[in-house]
């Protein structure tokens, strides 16, 4: 059910997971679960996927690093990915307050 609801959303989660600073695919995914407190526990098929279609569309950036012992694609925010999060953001606060009147039955 957690999928099905995820769907649309998903982007607007890695953009914010993004926003704290430049970031490799584990650690996006560590900052999802952290922040959701282990909601979202997305495997690497999801993430991975969702990044390359958000670079593609030029919302993120990635490079390689050598910094660790292990070499990584650190993905980090466009001016354009900055501003899609915060229209998404303000989309998102709009349905969401929507959906909690309708859903706890305030006129």
């Amino acid at each position: 059910m957690l999928g099905e609801k995820l769907k649309g959303h998903l982007e607007l989660l890695l953009l914010a997971a993004i926003d704290s600073g430049p970031s490799h695919g584990y650690a996006i995914a560590e900052t999802l679960r952290r922040r959701s407190e282990g909601t979202f526990d997305l495997p690497d098929g999801t993430i991975y996927p969702a990044l390359r279609r958000l670079e593609k569309s030029g919302l993120v950036v990635s490079r390689w690093s050598d910094e660790t012992s292990r070499r990584r694609r650190v993905y980090r925010l466009t001016a354009a990915g900055r501003g899609a999060l915060a229209e998404e953001q303000r989309d998102w606060s709009l349905f969401a307050r929507a959906v909690m009147r309708v859903v706890k039955g305030v006129a």
